[in-house]
């Protein structure tokens, strides 16, 4: 849907991942959805020379998440949450719906969903 928009698949699934988990690192979105690696760093490093995205270490490992001070933030943030209103329910429980941290030791899996 926003493939056109921001140029290519590829922007448009980082944008999205972002929006969604607020922050990711290259191997992570891609591993997500089945993209290069190399492609994936490639959008992050044009979001981040155009101040929409901002980078910082986190250990040996290059996290990116939004630059607060972009000026078009708020405008883009609400398109892509808009983007998730007309997305495939199974493409969002497939791509948007991962655990970001670990269960609790001892806690039984919910096998009804």
């Amino acid at each position: 849907m926003l493939d056109r928009l921001f140029g290519n698949r590829t922007a448009s699934r980082v944008l999205l991942y972002l929006r969604r988990y607020g922050e990711g690192y290259p191997s992570g979105i891609a591993s997500t959805f089945g993209l290069g690696l190399r492609s994936v760093q490639l959008q992050l490093e044009k979001l981040e020379a155009e101040g929409i995205i901002a980078s910082r270490m986190k250990g040996r490992t290059r996290v990116f998440s939004w630059n607060p001070s972009w000026p078009l933030l708020d405008e883009l943030k609400g398109l892509l949450d808009r983007a998730f209103d007309y997305m495939d329910p199974e493409e969002i429980e497939k791509h948007y719906m991962q655990r970001t941290r670990p269960r609790r030791r001892g806690k039984p899996v919910d096998d009804q969903r």
